[in-house]
């Protein structure tokens, strides 16, 4: 059966309080497991509380006992991978083998440019990406010291020590919808794709062209497992999940349309007919972005009326 975590945008008003509450509700109402992006800031003004990454992913790994984890994703346009790296192993030692190390290109501007970071065009973010994902992944699965003739991200004898405990260090995440790189990125590299956003007939879809790539690189469709984080609107009623959805959508998409652009939304019940849905295009794992960060009450409703049904 798919497995459901949690997601939660970074930059969007998190701080250590809403951090350690939700992480302790992720981990006593049964969520497989808490997931987060990494922003220095929200795309549009007015600016918000945005809580470091690695630094709140430290203390999860050292304050909650089964929760999986990880970055949705980390960019590496304003990181560099031997520093992901280095970073993700001793987490993952931390916290006895728990994480998933998510890795993305980078996107938002806003934040580049006010920090001073270069993000690139479209085709020279992927190439660094490309160049910045085998520096990670040669550095942690690599015992003898690496080196890469890279434009980007250039090594000389470089080694990770001490070496990760899990043998090969976390697994490496992709995360994205694109055919032209970010899929052929996955099926190259990648020990788990991240779709984003879709109904299950483009999951399917995508899957499938994901198992061809595989092929083409000599590699199993079991050797990569199939996530996806999308929207969540849980309502205990119908007039609760209309509300919410006009909410969320700022009165431009009606709850039908919303799960026609792939979110999960609707009654306990709507919600579990959907997530089995997924679960019947090969999906492993779903992350539900929960943006209402204080409220506490409809996500303690959410888990106790739909996790069950899916472990039955």
């Amino acid at each position: 059966m798919i497995e459901v975590a949690l997601m939660v945008e970074g930059q969007m008003g998190l701080n250590w309080t809403r951090w350690q509450r939700i992480a302790e509700l992720a981990e006593d109402l049964g969520f497989s497991g808490l997931y987060r992006s990494d922003h220095f800031t929200n795309p549009e003004s007015p600016d918000r509380d945005s809580l470091e990454l690695w630094v709140s992913l430290t203390w999860l790994a050292s304050h909650t006992r089964r929760l999986e984890f990880g970055p949705l994703v980390t960019p590496l346009s304003f990181r560099h991978p031997a520093h992901t790296a280095r970073m993700a192993a001793a987490v993952d030692d931390l916290s006895g083998g728990r994480l998933t190390l998510g890795v993305g290109a980078g996107w938002q501007e806003r934040e580049h440019r006010a920090f001073g970071f270069d993000l690139l065009d479209v085709p020279e973010r992927f190439d660094r990406f490309e160049e910045g994902l085998q520096a990670i992944i040669r550095l942690l699965r690599s015992d003898e010291p690496v080196s890469l003739q890279g434009q980007y991200y250039p090594l000389k004898q470089a080694i990770l020590l001490p070496r990760p405990a899990r043998p090969g260090g976390p697994p490496v995440l992709v995360g994205g919808n694109g055919r032209k790189r970010t899929l052929p990125l996955a099926a190259r590299y990648a020990d788990e794709w991240n779709a984003v956003f879709l109904p299950a007939s483009e999951v399917a879809e995508l899957n499938g062209y994901l198992d061809e790539l595989l092929d083409e690189n000599d590699r199993s469709p079991h050797d990569v497992c199939r996530s996806m984080m999308t929207g969540c609107v849980f309502g205990r009623d119908a007039k609760e999940v209309e509300e919410k959805a006009r909410q969320r959508s700022q009165g431009r998409y009606s709850v039908q349309e919303l799960r026609q652009r792939g979110l999960v939304i609707g009654t306990a019940g709507e919600i579990v007919e959907q997530l089995m849905q997924l679960s019947e295009t090969g999906l492993q794992r779903v992350m539900l972005q929960w943006l209402d960060l204080d409220d506490v009450h409809s996500l303690e409703a959410m888990a106790e009326r739909v996790l069950p049904q899916l472990q039955s």
